[in-house]
């Protein structure tokens, strides 16, 4: 069976993964993508969410903090704004995290909009906390 080359790099991180897998899934801008060997070319903006590789009948997940996801039809390069494997997670700061960005969103809220609160840098702050523990399998509703 084909497979293609997945590489993911962060700039505090750098390389975290560099493989050949089945097939990638991701949440874009554009909405979910499936990426198969021999992929059209593609450039896509990615939100903060999880990614899922397949390897045969394995799949794994890694917590994408945003980023771009350029495509080839030998490789996909996924320069990640932050990226994350299980075992790197700390689940006790990701619910901190998570727990921050909830607070801080409803003070804006409460406040009728007239607050110091930055609400884009809460939902990013939220949204990574999320994907963070989806990877670590801890639901987020």
């Amino acid at each position: 069976m084909a497979t293609i080359r997945l590489e993911i790099v962060s700039p505090d991180r750098g390389e975290i993964f560099a493989k050949d897998i089945d097939m990638l899934i991701v949440r874009s801008t554009a909405g979910e993508l499936g990426i198969l060997p021999r992929h059209a070319r593609l450039l896509t903006e990615l939100l903060p969410y999880p990614i899922r590789i397949k390897e045969g009948a394995s799949e794994s997940l890694v917590a994408v903090g945003g980023g771009f996801m350029e495509v080839t039809p030998e490789l996909i390069t996924i320069l990640a704004d932050s990226a994350e494997l299980p075992d790197m997670i700390d689940v006790d700061r990701a619910q901190a995290s998570r727990k921050r960005a909830e607070d801080r969103i409803a003070q804006y809220r409460q406040s009728q909009k007239d607050s110091l609160i930055d609400i884009h840098r809460a939902e990013a702050a939220l949204a990574r906390a999320k994907a963070r523990l989806l990877v670590k399998n801890i639901p987020v509703n």
